[in-house]
């Protein structure tokens, strides 16, 4: 996700902007196939939510080569791409319908700033809670009750997320 939004954007942008546009892109994918499309835990922070992992790779506080081999930390707060995505091949972890999730908010958020994608979240989405300068989880529960779900709706498939979590932690054990 992170280089498909870094290749939209020239190869380079404010980390704060790219995590907005992957919260979002998670969040419309759990509104359209009741899944989100990274798997990352979703937290609010003071400049709204933020995939928890995601931001943890690009701060440095968890290693990876993987990562690494696609995004750079920069100086001021940026990231870059490491290397150029010349065929979307390349990124054959994302689905058709991922890409077109992707393009989706790339056309309603790319022209946007990191501080006007800040002030977005703060003023649409309803599951973000200003954790007073730390850090609390959003429950998936509360982004299917913000896109409409109702709150039988928003538990059926909150748990059908965590059970699928569960098998999938299971089965990487089993591999």
């Amino acid at each position: 996700m992170a280089a498909y939004f870094l290749q939209k954007r020239g190869g380079r942008m404010a980390y704060l902007k790219l995590m907005k546009l992957m919260y979002l892109a998670d969040r419309e994918s759990m509104d359209r196939y009741s899944a989100p499309m990274s798997h990352d835990s979703h937290v609010s922070m003071p400049q709204g939510p933020v995939l928890s992992a995601t931001l943890n790779l690009i701060t440095g506080q968890i290693q990876s080569p993987v990562w690494r081999s696609w995004v750079t930390s920069e100086a001021k707060f940026e990231v870059s791409l490491s290397r150029e995505v010349t065929d979307l091949e390349l990124l054959d972890e994302l689905s058709e319908a991922d890409l077109e999730i992707m393009d989706l908010v790339w056309d309603r958020f790319g022209q946007m700033n990191r501080w006007d994608l800040v002030q977005f979240t703060h003023d649409h989405l309803p599951e973000w809670i200003d954790p007073r300068g730390s850090s609390s989880p959003i429950n998936p529960r509360a982004v299917f009750r913000a896109l409409g779900k109702d709150e039988q709706q928003a538990e059926l498939l909150t748990r059908e997320l965590f059970e699928r979590k569960c098998l999938g932690r299971a089965v990487s054990e089993l591999i």
